[in-house]
């Protein structure tokens, strides 16, 4: 049902700086950015709006755009009855949320690619994801929706206002919350509990298909483990990443993680590989290699970082935000192998070692094909694995000459926050310290080139920046400048994460419950201002934000920035009670919160302190370097025992109390569990 793409023909859409919206320059469809000038163009014509939510790296936005945006005559009747907006939801996730939400409110399962259908005005009425070009398995065709959601405008006006009312009603009633709700150490246990017991024992993570890495789930039962000392928690987690780390949703030959698993063991990708979930699970590896010293986690963290380096950095040194999983029209093609390409290449001997251990066979593992594996693989010595590196290497440079799938080039404050401070968090725990010069790079740029004054920006491609930025945007970056102040020391981080987290507050805050709305108060294009407070693939904006005051409640000494953060975990508690699993990033703000080891070290050998400090598990210490009492703020814990001593030290807070002096670095980590209580 495609039609030849007419490569001279451009649309709105050649103008758009986002590589997802550049993909759709060529459609037929006279395709409008969000905007004021397209809800004008509704009104002024009257017609509804047809609006396509999608990112460069979703194999079914790719499908969708193939079968019905390429197609001469489906783009005429969406021309024909609809002002047809395309948006990235990477570049405007505040219109992907508000949307989203419509759906879900519908009783439609969500997902990309969204299509939803909005009054003139951008209200929400009805919509879905992926719809067939003609009709099949009980779905009608995408022309037949047209046709009929615009009769229905024309002629049964009052059916859509009943459900623009309906829709408008509910979504105003779930950004309400609903009062207070008492959650401690004890509810945390019985919900890190009750999440473990959802966990695949064969092959980890959460029992069914598709799965996900869940990485804040991960690290929720991680902090479950470090609070009760259960090694049961951290066993979980342990397995989980080994499994990923061994299977397919793992590139063998390149590194790095896709996003998520289509089967429960595993082992077939679906192959796109996001900035975001790397981030996250860098974190996650280091914190594992740390407890037990298992060298698998340290590779693939190491693996992880250059694939980042070699495949995801911008000029500017910043991080792109993802890789396609499609290449030459084919989900996977880049990645898959064949047994006799591989012997073509490493010769029969050397392939039938290789293939033992990767998975390699005659019928392949998906689809024909081979997705190197080795979740069964058997067991190696270090002379097996150093071969191994030696053969990966050649299959690696070899896949080199391959088509590539399209690299998603933009730069998001938000996705490279994550990254950033991943960068600085594992870097310590694994002895990489160019890793926090990469972090100190992608920062500069984006405090530099993304920012106007005292805001940041959210996309930044080819010199053009998407102003003003997001929620999430500030929280990751106040989270990244927080790590690299603790890193390092440096005061101009504190000093921006400061300027950034009073920017935040003032352009985003919901004064009447401390939360954070994901678009500024002078956002001028959207017909609500989104307020959800759920986890999706990242941590949801409000929970970063409360570790965010969390920390700098200690770093700097000002206690209103943990009165903030009380305020805002009460208030988005009282909401996540009715959906607790959508809030499991609120949860460990809320483990931080309440067991934080707040760090001072002292003295003219202070340096050495801190760098011992750093070595804790980051999710459970903030690090603070003071040489003398001076200079730490009148109220801070530490001040009057820190006047007893002029030696080097190292104060151990936790709450309003702190120990007494810890002479020796090597002694800080059992001050901190002493104090716990663990």
């Amino acid at each position: 049902m495609t039609s030849a793409i007419n490569t001279t023909h451009l649309n709105r859409l050649a103008s758009a700086t986002s590589p997802y919206l550049l993909q759709h320059k060529h459609n037929p469809v006279d395709w409008w950015q969000w905007g004021p000038e397209a809800l004008a163009e509704a009104k002024r014509t009257n017609r509804p709006i047809m609006l396509s939510v999608g990112y460069a790296a979703c194999h079914w936005c790719h499908v969708m755009a193939h079968e019905s945006f390429e197609n001469d005559a489906t783009a005429a009747v969406m021309n024909e009855l609809f002002v047809n907006i395309k948006v990235d939801r990477e570049e405007r996730p505040d219109i992907d949320q508000i949307y989203m939400n419509a759906l879900h409110l519908l009783g439609e399962q969500g997902g990309w690619p969204l299509t939803m259908f909005l009054t003139p005005a951008g209200e929400p009425v009805w919509g879905g994801t992926y719809f067939p070009p003609e009709s099949k398995f009980g779905r009608p065709a995408f022309t037949d929706i047209l046709r009929e959601v615009s009769r229905l405008f024309r002629e049964e006006p009052e059916k859509i206002a009943q459900n623009r009312a309906a829709l408008l009603s509910r979504l105003a009633d779930k950004a309400r919350p609903q009062g207070k709700v008492t959650f401690g150490l004890a509810e945390l246990d019985g919900a890190a509990k009750q999440l473990g017991n959802a966990f695949d024992v064969t092959h980890g993570g959460l029992r069914g298909a598709p799965k996900f890495p869940q990485p804040s789930i991960l690290e929720m039962l991680w902090r479950a483990g470090l609070r009760s000392g259960d090694v049961r928690f951290f066993e979980t987690v342990e397995h989980t990443l080994e499994r990923m780390s061994e299977g397919g949703i793992y590139d063998h030959l390149g590194g790095g993680y896709s996003r998520y698993s289509v089967d429960d063991k595993w082992l077939v990708p679906h192959f796109e590989k996001m900035l975001y979930d790397n981030a996250q699970l860098l974190e996650l590896l280091a914190l594992a290699y740390q407890r037990g010293g298992n060298a698998l986690f340290a590779t693939r963290a190491r693996e992880t970082v250059e694939w980042l380096k070699r495949e995801m950095t911008t000029p500017q040194g910043a991080f792109s935000a993802s890789l396609d999983a499609d290449s030459e029209g084919e989900e996977g093609k880049f990645y898959v192998w064949s047994k006799n390409e591989i012997i073509e290449l490493i010769g029969p001997e050397a392939g039938g070692f290789f293939m033992r251990h990767y998975d390699v066979s005659d019928e392949g593992n998906f689809e024909g094909h081979n997705i190197l594996n080795r979740s069964n693989a058997p067991a190696r010595s270090e002379a097996d694995e150093a071969r191994l590196k030696a053969l990966r290497d050649i299959l690696l440079d070899a896949r080199a000459a391959r088509v590539r799938p399209g690299l998603d080039d933009k730069t998001l404050a938000d996705w490279n926050g994550l990254m950033i401070a991943a960068l600085v968090n594992a870097g310590i725990i694994l002895d990489e310290p160019s890793w926090l010069g990469l972090a100190q790079r992608a920062f500069d740029f984006i405090a530099q080139s993304m920012s106007k004054g005292d805001r940041l920006g959210h996309s930044w491609r080819e010199g053009q920046l998407l102003f003003p930025g997001l929620a999430s945007d500030f929280a990751a970056m106040i989270r990244a400048a927080l790590a690299l102040f603790e890193a390092t020391g440096e005061r101009h981080y504190l000093d921006q994460a400061v300027t950034w987290q009073n920017a935040l507050d003032t352009h985003y805050m919901d004064a009447e419950t401390g939360g954070y709305y994901w678009s500024a108060d002078d956002a001028t294009d959207l017909l609500m201002r989104p307020h959800s407070t759920a986890d999706d693939a990242t941590p949801n904006p409000n929970s970063v934000a409360a570790q965010n005051l969390v920390r700098l409640a200690t770093l700097t000494g000002d206690d209103k920035w943990r009165a903030q953060a009380d305020r805002l975990l009460e208030s988005v508690l009282a909401i996540a009670g009715k959906n607790l699993f959508g809030h499991v990033a609120l949860l460990n703000a809320l483990d931080l919160r309440l067991r934080a080891a707040e760090i001072v070290a002292t003295g003219p050998d202070a340096e050495r302190f801190a760098q011992a400090a750093l070595k804790l598990p980051f999710v459970e210490r903030i690090v603070l370097r003071a040489a003398s009492a001076a200079d730490l703020p009148a109220g801070h814990p530490a001040q009057e025992k820190l006047k007893a001593t002029a030696a080097s030290a190292a104060f151990v807070c936790v709450g309003e109390t702190c120990s007494l002096p810890v002479t020796e670095p090597g002694a800080i980590a059992a001050q901190a569990k002493a104090m716990r209580g663990v």
